[in-house]
């Protein structure tokens, strides 16, 4: 290792950027993990894979410009979604309070999980920044990871979501 990667690796680590210890890929089993929801209940991700095919999005900050735009492109489509079986997780770094009052100011009607210590984003391989995660979602069905985005377009995420599932015909819930 020369001294160059040795200082990268060092100036990452100063800012607190956790390099995921493996990147999940599509074909992958989907992490089992629990957090809090924006009510404080815990939630088994296991739990709702299981109910169908499964959107989990990571966003930096609840309330900040392109994560509301991103939520609110996914609660506006929320009836295809629902429509289609899928379940919507969304997941940052915030509190159960912060997750709660974002939910509550823009009337989002999916579970968003508080991941404070980045346990979920560890799992699934997405990297943080001083307790940020990168933006990236992630469609799970059967209990595989079928679909990755990274860098998901804020205002037309759910346009994004949409393509992929039309695309990958996964079934819709009986």
């Amino acid at each position: 290792m020369n001294l160059r990667t040795i200082a990268v690796i060092s100036l990452l680590s100063f800012f607190g950027l956790r390099a995921p210890a493996g990147a999940l890929a599509v074909g992958d089993d989907a992490p089992v993990v629990t957090a809090r929801n924006q009510d404080g209940a815990e939630v088994n991700l296991a739990d709702i894979y299981a109910k169908g095919p499964t959107l989990v999005y990571f966003y930096p900050k609840a309330d900040t410009s392109g994560c509301t735009a991103q939520a609110c492109s996914l609660r506006d489509a929320f009836p295809d979604f629902t429509g289609q079986g899928v379940e919507i997780v969304g997941v940052s770094g915030d509190s159960v309070e912060g997750q709660k009052a974002f939910a509550e100011k823009h009337q989002l009607p999916f579970t968003l999980l508080a991941d404070p210590d980045s346990v979920v984003a560890r799992a699934f391989g997405v990297p943080t920044l001083l307790g940020i995660a990168k933006r990236q979602s992630f469609l799970i069905n059967g209990g595989k990871i079928v679909w990755k985005v990274e860098g998901a377009k804020t205002g037309e995420h759910a346009a994004e979501v949409k393509a992929a599932i039309e695309a990958l015909r996964l079934p819709k819930k009986s």
